[in-house]
């Protein structure tokens, strides 16, 4: 059995497709549906049975021998969430219960922390392990906090020895910390969808692509950078580290590129076969302390323990999520 937290999720779902096409069956999704149309992220999958986040570690403790991993997507991902202890009690408390969890029943452990833990990203974006690194990090928000302070946890208990108020490593750990990720099944986040999702019925209208003004004066209106990911490839690293259980650590989950927000605009525009319009707005102001103007992941950690499949050009990557997908009448993977 495979436990997909999350699962209903943008990153999750996805998940849970690669599983299937991969295979594996027995797999749970837990998750909280509500009353819109998340659903539909998982109607085309086959599906032991779907947990409720409140009555998870009842139902892992009733089926405790039969789970092989757990693969913990689920968080509370906006941003701009300001309900710190809300953020906590779902991010890092949630999460340290699984991770004792699947210590004390040898079951593996994957789980997704993020790109917002590198904050403005002036200490770079490398992703070590060791305590002193990760105290350097300074994230710009309660979510970018709340990954880093697991992350934090995780990574004591590695250093002592695996053993931090008895606490021990599950058997395989991964904290993934992904990058700016597009792709189908992310039409349920509303305003924290990526910029691709957004500019769609912008572009297909026939209106002009809105992108943020710049306030540094390094970079032009438009050329703020973000390492753009492919959610395909997200769920390619997640499959090969099932399939290479001895591999474990905080690892990258980028493209390893950045792009400006006018490369991936002019690349939506493209994919529709349009010529590009790009009109500039100002930032909001609550937004303008707390803006990256630039984050590329690190890949090399991740390429050296084996990982060798090249990551989706951003042209490419466009492409498939604007024809195979939003352009379609069904936009589900």
């Amino acid at each position: 059995m495979i436990v997909v937290t999350g699962g209903a999720g943008f990153i999750g779902s996805n998940l849970v497709a690669g599983l299937e096409a991969k295979g594996l069956g027995n797999l749970v999704v837990c998750d909280v549906l509500g009353t819109e149309d998340k659903w539909k992220n998982i109607a085309k999958r086959e599906l032991r049975d779907i947990v409720h986040p409140d009555n998870l570690m009842h139902y892992l403790e009733r089926h405790a021998e039969e789970v092989d991993a757990i693969f913990h997507m689920g968080a509370i991902s906006a941003t701009t969430e300001t309900d710190a202890d809300l953020i906590i009690q779902t991010n890092f408390t949630l999460s340290r219960k699984l991770w004792k969890w699947c210590a004390e029943h040898d079951v593996r452990f994957i789980y997704a922390s993020s790109a917002a833990t590198y904050g403005d990203g002036d200490d770079g974006f490398e992703d070590k392990e060791t305590v002193s690194h990760l105290a350097k990090l300074k994230p710009l928000n309660p979510y970018g906090w709340s990954k880093h302070l697991f992350d934090r946890r995780t990574c004591r208990i590695v250093h002592d020895n695996r053993n931090v108020d008895g606490e021990k490593l599950p058997s395989q750990w991964a904290g993934l910390k992904f990058f700016n990720v597009y792709g189908p099944n992310e039409y349920h986040k509303g305003e924290q969808m990526s910029v691709a999702c957004k500019l769609f019925p912008q572009i297909r209208a026939g209106a002009a692509a809105r992108l943020f003004r710049s306030n540094h004066p390094e970079y032009q209106d438009g050329g703020q950078m973000r390492d753009f990911v492919y959610v395909g490839d997200c769920v390619d690293v997640m499959l090969w580290l099932y399939d290479n259980p001895k591999v474990s650590g905080l690892f990258n989950v980028g493209s390893g590129k950045a792009r400006s927000f006018k490369d991936l605009a002019e690349s939506c525009f493209r994919s529709l076969g349009k010529d590009p319009k790009i009109n500039f707005v100002d930032m909001p102001q609550e937004l303008q302390s707390k803006y990256q103007y630039f984050t590329q992941a690190d890949m090399t950690k991740l390429r050296a323990v084996g990982y060798t499949k090249p990551m989706t050009e951003l042209e490419e990557g466009v492409r498939i999520y604007m024809q195979d997908y939003l352009s379609k009448a069904d936009q589900y993977r």
